[in-house]
């Protein structure tokens, strides 16, 4: 189990590194966003490119940065029963849900989203736009979020299963949102 703990250990690693970076591209995507306001009414002058960098920054925000979110136990939680079970059920339920739901929805998404990516690779698909972008940077982005949430999937289930077995403590503690 300990092999498995140090793998977790590393793709937690990674999650927030990648995290974090994506924390930081709201600051860019803000930058460019108001550099290209300010561009285009102080020059009258834009470019599509400024439009489709700020959502190809966007893309990596959400999609890598939910492993991180994932990580941190910060995302969005459907609350039938969690808050009202004790710990140890709470990881049976996180077991549950990370090995019929998470790990095999992500792994599809991911499989199906490569050809997508391979196909604008090999055509070096640029944007129909004036000015636009390459396409598969973004549709890389795809692929590659959902294989960071499969893998930080994996991650939280060897910690889950270790929570289960002793091995670690994991804090379940959920907080219903104030609505």
């Amino acid at each position: 189990m300990q092999l498995f703990i140090a793998i977790s250990r590393a793709i937690d690693r990674v999650s927030e590194v990648i995290g974090k970076f994506a924390g930081y591209l709201v600051l860019a995507c803000c930058l460019v966003s108001a550099g290209n306001a300010i561009i285009r009414y102080a020059f009258n002058y834009s470019s599509n490119a400024w439009l489709e960098i700020q959502w190809y920054m966007f893309a990596f925000i959400v999609l890598m940065g939910a492993a991180h979110t994932l990580r941190a136990n910060e995302h969005v939680r459907v609350d039938l029963i969690y808050g009202a079970i004790s710990p140890r059920a709470r990881l049976w339920v996180d077991v549950i849900g990370i090995v019929l739901f998470l790990i095999p929805a992500c792994l599809y998404l991911a499989w199906l989203s490569w050809p997508v990516f391979m196909l604008s690779w090999q055509q070096m698909e640029i944007s129909s736009n004036a000015g636009g972008l390459i396409r598969w940077p973004v549709k890389f982005i795809i692929f590659a979020g959902f294989a960071l949430i499969a893998l930080q999937g994996l991650s939280e289930l060897i910690k889950r299963i270790a929570g289960l077995q002793g091995i670690i403590d994991i804090d379940t503690k959920y907080e219903k949102p104030l609505q």
